[in-house]
């Protein structure tokens, strides 16, 4: 596979590689190359994941957030890789994501979202899309219902996926706003994430309790909302009655400009 390519096929190739080692500079990585770090930001409870090939030194970054920009920039430095795509899971509305800054800092670097976000960006993906990067490919499975715009990755060897807040560990996204819809949410993870292997590791965008992955099979076994049928599911959410995210009045104009702010008049 070239350069950041985006394929549009029905399918992906497995790949072997689910043991982790080190490799020169113990920089850890999976056996196949694969090289993963999980980043916090505190303000929002966001988790930011940084994937690399350690061999073609290719890299995205999946839901940055603006705050926490220029770390993760220095990271991808440090750790040598090149970034193709600064990738959003959807369009938050707990804070603005660092997709356009990263691509003003990194010559090349793409901003990355749903065509149905109605979000601006460089490219947009459609479910069953494919990302590269280097010797990888991440598949985007659409998963509506928190927002219309929703988007779950996975790796092509099913090892893992990247749920935004879709699914969340013990948990999932709200659906009180933004085109939000439980029965739709409910949907999406029963049949594009369950039915991953059970052992695939789900990586949410955000976590409250101080988790930080979880697999498929906990989640089908011991989710409390999603291990109830859809019509309970639907009654919990319409329930839930939270306020309303601190960030949204500023997080969601700035997000559907890819993260950009108007300047204060």
């Amino acid at each position: 596979m070239g350069p950041g390519l985006l394929l549009r096929v029905p399918g992906l190739l497995r790949a072997p590689g689910l043991r982790w080692v080190r490799c020169r500079r113990a920089f850890s990585v999976r056996a196949d190359g694969l090289l993963l770090r999980q980043l916090f930001e505190a303000k929002s409870c966001t988790y930011t994941y940084l994937l690399g090939d350690r061999a073609t030194g290719e890299a995205l970054l999946i839901d940055p957030v603006l705050d926490t920009a220029s770390r993760d920039a220095r990271l991808v430095q440090d750790l040598g890789l090149r970034l193709l795509y600064a990738v959003n899971t959807h369009c938050h509305a707990d804070h603005v994501t660092g997709s356009g800054l990263l691509r003003s800092m990194i010559p090349g670097c793409k901003s990355v979202i749903s065509r149905l976000s109605g979000a601006r960006a460089d490219l947009f993906l459609e479910d069953g899309d494919i990302l590269t990067f280097g010797r990888f490919a991440l598949e985007a499975r659409a998963s509506p219902g928190h927002t219309d715009g929703c988007l779950t990755f996975v790796l092509s060897d099913h090892s893992a996926a990247f749920t935004g807040d879709a699914l969340l560990i013990r948990g999932c996204g709200r659906t009180d706003f933004q085109q939000g819809c439980a029965k739709t949410l409910y949907h999406s993870v029963h049949e594009k994430i369950f039915t991953l292997p059970g052992d695939c590791l789900i990586y949410p965008a955000h976590d409250y309790q101080g988790h930080t992955v979880s697999t498929v099979e906990e989640e089908r076994t011991l989710n409390p909302r999603l291990t109830l049928s859809c019509e309970d599911f639907v009654k919990v959410m319409d329930n839930l009655n939270l306020p309303k995210p601190k960030q949204i009045d500023i997080a969601v104009p700035a997000n559907m400009r890819c993260g950009i702010q108007e300047p204060p008049s």
